[in-house]
């Protein structure tokens, strides 16, 4: 660097847990090797050496709420992003921390975690580089809410138009999301997917002649990932098929939801959630990893999660919809069976025919390729985009007054 110190400066911004938030998890543990990392988050990413600044996002009040909702309405898009409570959180505590934000950067590069730690990044940087990792197509994150469409989606635009711009590099999941933040923004992200880390595992087989196929499924318990839909694939399959559901999430009607779903069948369980550390090795012992997820908005058109990738490590088959993003995958690797559309009767007919010799011939292919689809291929990419980052030139970053909104 300029001042002549051997290891680059680097802050992680996200607005998560980051010992659960499994993608940005990665950043703070692929770079501390080579650099001095600062992390600012919500949970400590508990990785030797690595400084952690913690943050406290509490909920508005309603009078704030009903004051930021009217600031949508009416576009002052800047005047919002500057009074949300994550931003003024992430001031307070750099300036608690020692971070002088009114003059030279604390950092040489700043990582924004998701569209909105953009301009705080901006703000944390002064003379220093900002990498935006998107994550998923912010504008259209829930468009399938009325909410997010009438007060959130014009203000994500801005944000991207105001702020994209001027990053020195991004990234984000897939070529989907990708394609169209260059649309947007006129800027196209690395594609870095949310891939594990590689684990040292066999596939479990050898178990001929056992009829039963284990499936299993793990997540967020989102009512619009529409759970519910496997669920009924399931007690609608022969009674050699079995599904483990391991969820999260806070929300417990949905949970009530989809066990009564269920209907008591033996045949569906609700387990208790793994650790992420965990996940892949505990998933081994199953045959199929199960995913259908409708296209009810754009991200989840183009859906390439975690857990695609924990399955490949777990080294199971997989059955999922015609996602393109995981069906483009799934076949050039032949992972499983992609079913021809995201209903049950879809479903059903896409897993009806699964033998042992079809789970066991895909668990080996999902072997074979488990290294490529592995944290190893996206450190190297994630280590080289940061590179260029911090190598790319020191722009003034966008201020109050100074970024085009209102």
């Amino acid at each position: 660097m300029a001042d002549g110190r051997a290891r680059p400066r680097v802050t992680v911004l996200s607005f998560t847990d980051q010992a659960t938030d499994p993608r940005v998890n990665r950043q703070v543990r692929f770079l501390a090797p080579g650099h001095d990392v600062t992390a600012i988050g919500t949970g400590d990413p508990n990785v030797p050496g690595v400084r952690f600044v913690g943050l406290d996002l509490r909920r508005k009040s309603r009078a704030r709420q009903g004051l930021a909702a009217a600031r949508l309405l009416t576009r002052r898009f800047e005047t919002y992003y500057w009074n949300r409570t994550d931003a003024s959180s992430v001031l307070a505590a750099a300036a608690a921390a020692g971070f002088d934000a009114a003059g030279p950067g604390a950092a040489d590069l700043v990582i924004a975690n998701d569209v909105d730690a953009l301009g705080v990044a901006f703000r944390l940087a002064r003379g220093g580089r900002v990498l935006f990792d998107a994550h998923e197509y912010a504008p259209l994150e829930f468009e399938d809410r009325l909410f997010f469409r009438v007060f959130e989606r014009r203000y994500r635009e801005w944000a991207c138009r105001t702020f994209i711009p001027r990053v020195a590099e991004m990234a984000t999941v897939c070529n989907g999301i990708a394609d169209k933040y260059l649309e947007l923004a006129g800027r196209r992200p690395d594609v870095i997917w949310n891939a594990p880390d590689y684990e040292d595992l066999a596939p479990a087989l050898g178990r001929e002649a056992e009829e039963t196929v284990r499936m299993v499924h793990h997540g967020a318990a989102i009512p619009s990932r529409r759970i519910e839909l496997m669920i009924r694939a399931v007690r609608r399959l022969p009674a050699r098929f079995t599904l483990d559901l391991l969820l999260v999430g806070p929300d417990r009607a949905y949970f009530g939801a989809l066990r009564a779903e269920a209907g008591g069948d033996p045949r569906v369980r609700f387990l208790p959630p793994v650790p992420m550390r965990d996940l892949s090795r505990y998933l081994n012992a199953y045959d199929v990893g199960l995913f259908l997820l409708e296209p009810t908005n754009f991200n989840y058109r183009h859906a390439l999660p975690n857990k695609f990738f924990e399955f490949a490590q777990a080294r199971l088959a997989i059955a999922i919809g015609p996602s393109p993003e995981m069906a483009a995958l799934a076949t050039q690797h032949d992972l499983g069976v992609i079913a021809d559309d995201f209903t049950v009767d879809g479903l059903v007919r896409a897993l009806a025919p699964l033998d042992r010799a079809w789970i066991e011939h895909h668990k080996r292919a999902a072997h074979a390729a488990a290294r490529e689809l592995s944290a190893d291929t996206t450190r190297k990419k994630l280590l080289a985009l940061v590179a260029r980052a911090l190598a790319a030139p020191v722009g003034e970053a966008p201020d109050r007054g100074a970024t085009g909104g209102r």
